[in-house]
């Protein structure tokens, strides 16, 4: 396990003590964003960082539950102090972490509606004790149609003193959902995930292992598999990339939520199997530059989609070209607006895609736009956007 760490004392104003409530490694969930946000963080003021023991209960997660994943960084800072007490099945956990943190303000991360009681239950506390919450909302809706996730995130809303969203549709979605004056919500863009990168890595030895030959162009689809990220168009397009480039390979790695088979047979369909690598499990943290750094360029053909992907920070970080759809925040991710494509367009993302792999100097273009998103995308402006939040409402 490598090591991510920091011993730059806190800067912090008054001495300010915040607490952030999410999950952290080596739980999965939103670790790698609350990873770097809360190393980050850590820089300018006192962090401690209520995590999770027992995350969720396996039986509501696709494939068996969360489980645990060792590969991440290990995480070591002078100003971050790290709780991991919390556990789905036990409220007084959550009492404890609520009624005693010494933190001024929570900062809490919310993802996901199996979580809602804990996370009820600390704002509460922190709201009874005249400490404010702040609250980073990641699905503004929920990827699924939920009409029990927009309930719960309202009344978790209503603990709320202020609201921090990734993208400026998910701003609007704030307003039009939930009735969130403006003045509340604050625009911070998700960070880039450089944890992810690994220097000095043999590309053409990993894709020799992967079994791709060196002429090989190779398309990545990465995360988990859902029905929303637009598979099915990615298919269509490929079977029409291999019309004109038949070097090129689909890689398509990432936790399967639901069924594989009518992606089996829209595969067996359009006689493509033969040029496409499935990895459809989880892919640990310390194993995702492999997927990565074998890739030519990535692809995010998502159907609809309302907030910033990790999957698309991730791409910015390793500096791959990125085609994405015209779906919530993933246009940010993309400087030449013709490589932003209607959801559903499987001709049009074909078109792109062979414009890019035919095209060396192109490429070299799209990794640079790449490298500049992801200086928009630094960490250092993230913390001080967020401290700027935090220094607003105590009022220091």
């Amino acid at each position: 396990m490598t090591e991510r760490s920091s011993m730059r004392k806190p800067e912090c104003p008054g001495n300010m003590k915040i607490a952030m409530l999410g999950s952290l490694p080596p739980l999965r969930g939103l670790s790698s964003y609350c990873l770097e946000l809360a190393l980050s963080i850590a820089n300018l003021v006192e962090v401690e960082f209520i995590s999770f023991k027992k995350l969720y209960p396996a039986f509501i997660y696709p494939g068996g539950g969360l489980g645990e994943d060792n590969t991440f960084p290990v995480i070591r800072h002078s100003g971050l102090k790290v709780e991991r007490r919390l556990t789905w099945y036990n409220p007084l956990t959550w009492l404890r972490e609520g009624l005693y943190s010494p933190a001024e303000l929570l900062h809490a991360q919310w993802w996901s509606m199996p979580l809602f009681p804990v996370y009820a239950v600390i704002c509460c506390c922190f709201k009874i004790r005249r400490r404010p919450v702040v609250i980073t909302v990641h699905n503004v809706l929920p990827h699924e149609n939920s009409i029990a996730y927009k309930m719960l995130s309202k009344l978790l809303f209503s603990l709320c003193d202020h609201f921090i969203v990734h993208t400026e549709i998910n701003k609007q979605q704030m307003i039009s959902e939930y009735g969130i004056r403006p003045e509340r919500l604050s625009l911070i863009p998700h960070g880039t995930l450089d944890f992810h990168v690994k220097q000095e890595i043999e590309r053409e030895s990993i894709r020799k292992e992967m079994g791709f030959d060196p002429d090989n162009k190779i398309i990545l689809i990465f995360g988990a598999i859902r029905s929303y990220k637009g598979i099915d168009t990615a298919l269509e397009a490929f079977a029409e990339i291999l019309k004109k480039m038949p070097e090129s390979r689909l890689l398509i790695a990432g936790k399967l939520w639901g069924k594989w088979e009518p992606y089996r047979s829209l595969i067996k369909e359009l006689k493509v199997g033969d040029f496409i690598s499935t990895y459809l499990e989880y892919i640990p943290s310390g194993e995702v530059y492999r997927y990565f750094t074998a890739a030519d360029i990535v692809i995010l053909p998502y159907h609809h989609f309302d907030s910033q992907s990790g999957v698309g920070a991730t791409a910015v970080s390793f500096r791959k070209p990125l085609i994405v759809t015209d779906a919530g925040g993933l246009p940010d991710l993309v400087l030449k607006r013709r490589f932003v494509i209607p959801p559903g367009d499987s001709l049009s993302l074909a078109a792109a895609i062979i414009e890019c792999l035919n095209d060396p100097a192109q490429m070299q273009s799209m990794a640079a736009d790449s490298e500049i998103v992801a200086k928009k995308l630094a960490w250092p402006a993230i913390a001080g956007e967020t401290c700027s939040v935090y220094r607003n409402i105590l009022g220091v």
